[in-house]
């Protein structure tokens, strides 16, 4: 059942004209939203926990997040260009495999944007939290992290993913010059870490370089493991995808877009994940039992209360800096960092915000989610219900938990769309496309195998909660959307 109900991509098409966001974003624009989410909370924050699981060896993680990155982003951007419209990896699952799948595809991605949102509502928290008391200014305790953290409510979290929903409902044009500003000073950060934390690098910090080895099923440490959770950092190219509809001249800028901002992030990884180990070290610390705590647990946080190591800190490059003595400017960067990541937040919440107008589009979500604003010409209404979860998550959960549960998701479409590819190859050979997949039948099993390797690397409690959120999902089809649906009624909006 899940199967049936394919529709053409000619009507998807067609659908999209009827009720269609404004074109408006050039090649440029959208290498910066993709930047704008690939360096972020990756390597600002969630540096030290994959330090905490990998120690030196995540500088491989980084690596294998990359290349099982770039095999998605190449089918990624053949189906982007063949169908420039809203809607990402559960538009296109919808044109080849079904709706029942693209259901589960876009049930699945809320995992990937909402809650990829909210985990840097929290990692921007923690710098400017830190920020502000170390001017003297912080906030109470219980504000300063939710309670599973320490505290009770996370109100800078809160704050900003609020911020952030009013910027994408005033407008995409204004929320992505906006974005642009951020991106540049996020680099420029990026940049003078690096020039001040690579003379320091010493042979001896990447001694044993795979301290936990290279990880186990569901185990979520080691090397695998380490690249399981940083996965998220680079799927900002995903957020570029979920802009083809509102892309000028799409077929020649998506494919821009995509792989120019997944190749310029690479590059900033590895040189800040190689700074950063080898100026002052990046050893996991072991429990009584020897072996590497798990991030993100009261064993963690107790054993990290007097330490200076790098993977129990909240702001790991500015941490870093301040070991070498460079207190400014591990200062500015941690500025830098508090001025930039809602870049990263803007673009998830608007990935989120498009998928959901699609779902709406199509019947599966009501349609009165895919009101466009007469205005400011954006889907006000579920941008704002987007928003709020966001908000409400950020203020309420840890880093490290939301990370992962980000990547469950995140890896699951990106195997339906690899699949995807290699079904409309078969099945429609002669389409139109305008970029190509180069050896599409090597490339494309490649992605799938590459991600189903770090999805059953993740945490065994995070992959609980992937297949509880994926029965809930069917749940909710089976009363609403599979009746709903236009598809099955013969209809389309008008």
């Amino acid at each position: 059942m899940l199967f049936k109900r394919v529709k053409p991509l000619d009507q998807i098409l067609a659908t999209a004209e009827k009720k269609a966001l404004t074109r408006q974003l050039g090649a440029f624009q959208l290498t910066m939203l993709g930047i704008g989410a690939i360096i972020g909370t990756g390597i600002f924050v969630l540096t030290a926990e994959a330090g905490q699981k990998a120690g030196p060896g995540m500088m491989i993680s980084f690596v294998i997040a990359a290349i099982v990155c770039a095999l998605a982003a190449l089918a990624y951007a053949e189906l982007a260009s063949m169908v420039p419209v809203a809607g990402s990896a559960y538009t296109y699952t919808y044109g080849v495999l079904g709706e029942g799948l693209a259901w589960v595809v876009g049930w699945a991605l809320v995992l990937e944007y909402t809650i990829a949102a909210s985990t840097v509502c929290v990692g921007w928290s923690g710098y400017v939290n830190g920020l502000l008391a170390h001017a003297g200014l912080g906030l109470p305790d219980f504000l300063r992290a939710g309670p599973m953290d320490g505290g009770t409510f996370n109100l800078l979290a809160f704050l900003i993913g609020l911020l952030i929903t009013f910027l994408l409902v005033i407008g995409t044009s204004k929320s992505a010059k906006v974005n642009t500003v951020l991106v540049i000073i996020k680099v420029i950060a990026l940049t003078a870490f690096i020039f001040v934390a690579l003379p320091a690098v010493k042979d001896p910090n990447f001694k044993p370089f795979v301290p936990n080895g290279w990880g186990s099923p569901m185990g979520g440490i080691g090397v695998l493991g380490a690249a399981a959770s940083i996965f998220f950092a680079y799927v900002g190219f995903d957020a570029v995808s979920t802009a083809a509809e509102e892309t000028k001249n799409p077929n020649r800028n998506i494919p821009i877009g995509l792989i120019g901002s997944l190749g310029v992030c690479t590059v900033y990884y590895l040189l800040v994940s190689y700074s950063a180990i080898g100026s002052i070290g990046a050893q996991p610390i072991m429990g009584p039992d020897g072996l590497a705590l798990q991030p993100g647990t009261p064993e963690m946080a107790a054993a990290c209360k007097a330490s200076d190591a790098l993977v129990c800190s909240k702001e790991a490059l500015a941490h870093v800096l301040r070991m070498l003595n460079h207190n400014q400017m591990g200062n500015l960067i941690g500025l830098a960092a508090g001025i930039a990541l809602p870049s990263v937040i803007l673009t998830m919440t608007y990935g989120q915000t498009r998928i959901f107008f699609t779902m709406a589009r199509d019947g599966l979500l009501p349609q009165s989610l895919s009101k466009i604003h007469p205005r400011f010409h954006t889907p006000h209404v579920i941008t704002l219900i987007t928003g709020i979860f966001v908000s409400i998550f950020g203020a309420l959960y840890p880093v490290g938990q939301l990370a992962d549960i980000t990547n469950s998701g995140t890896l699951f479409a990106f195997m339906m769309v690899a699949i995807g590819v290699m079904v409309l190859r078969v099945t429609q050979p002669d389409r139109k496309r305008p970029f190509r997949t180069p050896l599409v039948w090597f490339v494309c099993p490649l992605a799938v195998l590459g991600c189903l390797l770090l999805f059953v690397n993740l945490p065994l409690k995070t992959l609980e909660v992937f297949f509880g959120w994926g029965i809930v999902g069917l749940v909710v089809y089976y009363l609403y959307g599979y009746r709903k649906s236009h598809l099955a009624n013969g209809t389309e909006p008008t």
